[in-house]
């Protein structure tokens, strides 16, 4: 298969919120790769998307992008990110705390087991 790609993406899993429709509503989706040019999103299941412009969220990363989407098969969705808007966005404070509660889940998460295995 041929790689249009400009530039070479990271291989990740981070949770994104899609923006798909007029009146905000949202998917949930896994960010599969990202670059500074675009990323391969998956859905739980086969997504109807807007083809001129989507918000991508990805509150692991703390940003927000205005992206296009380029390919899509089945689940699988290829956007590009919009270069004549800024790509980095300010991320809500109710991102922010939900991205610092997770680390701190998993640092109890890791003290527990540690516990556990004193035993």
């Amino acid at each position: 298969m041929l790689d249009r790609r400009q530039g070479a993406r990271d291989k990740v899993i981070y949770g994104g919120v899609a923006e798909i429709g007029e009146r905000g509503t949202t998917r949930d989706c896994v960010v599969r790769n990202i670059s500074d040019k675009g990323a391969s999103l998956e859905f739980s299941n086969v997504v109807q998307l807007p083809k001129e412009r989507m918000s991508l969220r990805i509150a692991r990363k703390g940003r927000s992008f205005l992206a296009k989407v380029v390919w899509w098969r089945d689940n699988f969705v290829g956007v590009a990110f919009s270069p004549e808007t800024p790509s980095e966005l300010p991320v809500s404070d109710i991102e922010e705390r939900l991205r610092k509660s997770e680390i701190k889940k998993r640092q109890l998460q890791r003290r527990i087991d540690e516990l556990l295995g004193e035993r």
